[in-house]
């Protein structure tokens, strides 16, 4: 008769063999199904790409799924999630240290635009997907597509990675505006030119004509037109109410999934003013080019 400690290594090599099975072939996506599940098991999957997609039909059980190569745990690293519409049948969980889970996903809609989490330099950069119960899980689909990227100034106050990662709708405080200023993937002076509503995806895309762009570590907006003006659409949730307004704004964001979604917009005089202040004192958390 087998010991204990073979059929438990025998189950784990099913549930792993099972979650292997649902890969696709660039190992950057998986599509599996809970009823090929034992209840209660967790399966184990891991995508070492910085992209990819999950996709949970009839979720039961749970998976864990680890993401990014051997390598990658060794410095602090941002996720972002964006769940199709609707998520249904699962809740998903970051892995903090200690084993702690930390709630990102519930049933229902979910965030506009998807949302963030920071993962330090010495914790598992994992996922766990957990089954909600239901007596019928045949119109359960638990999908959403992630991006991992490396956390390029993880010296900042914490604070300073949340800025517009988390859909809140306020305003930023002058300390939020200047760490945004030097954290976030985009800033932009320029105006709105006009604002529009999409209620299915609960998503506001704001139309700014850009007179100058600060700055930008991926190219999210492209120069175009006889006069060389940048156009550029930034996202913002449905709920902040956002509207066209005069006047000249500093738009600075987040690049998701390849759409650009707003973080803080202070008027460019409000923004100058807090600046100059902090370079005066000495203060400023990075140079900014205003001129």
């Amino acid at each position: 008769m087998p010991s204990p400690a073979l059929l438990c290594a025998l189950c784990c090599g099913l549930l792993a063999a099972a979650a292997r099975a649902g890969y696709s072939e660039d190992r950057c996506r998986w599509r599996g199904s809970g009823l090929t599940q034992e209840p209660g098991s967790v399966g184990q999957l891991a995508l070492a790409c910085a992209e990819g997609a999950i996709e949970w039909l009839y979720p039961a059980g749970a998976l864990r799924l680890t993401l990014g190569g051997p390598d990658w745990g060794a410095r602090p690293r941002i996720a972002c999630l964006r769940p199709a519409r609707p998520f249904s049948g699962a809740q998903v969980f970051a892995e903090r240290a200690g084993g702690a889970l930390e709630l990102l996903l519930a049933e229902g809609p979910g965030p506009a635009g998807g949302l963030c989490v920071r993962w330090g330099p010495r914790e598992r950069q994992a996922l766990f997907l957990q089954a909600t119960p239901h007596p019928d899980i045949s119109r359960r689909v638990a999908s959403f597509r992630f991006e991992l990227r490396e956390d390029r100034l993880p010296e900042l106050p914490q604070q300073a990675h949340g800025l517009g990662t988390d859909g809140a709708c306020r305003p930023c405080s002058h300390a939020e505006l200047l760490l945004a200023a030097c954290t976030s993937d985009f800033v932009i002076h320029g105006t709105i030119h006009g604002v529009a509503h999409d209620t299915e995806l609960q998503e506001s895309v704001i139309t700014v004509a850009a007179a100058r762009v600060l700055r930008q570590t991926l190219p999210l907006f492209q120069v175009g037109g006889s006069g060389g003006q940048v156009e550029a659409s930034i996202r913002t949730p449905l709920r902040c109410g956002v509207r066209p307004g005069p006047g000249t704004f500093v738009f600075m964001g987040w690049s998701r999934f390849g759409e650009a979604w707003l973080g803080c917009a202070p008027r460019f005089q409000e923004f100058s003013r807090a600046y100059s202040a902090a370079h005066a004192n000495h203060r400023h958390p990075c140079e900014v080019a205003l001129d």
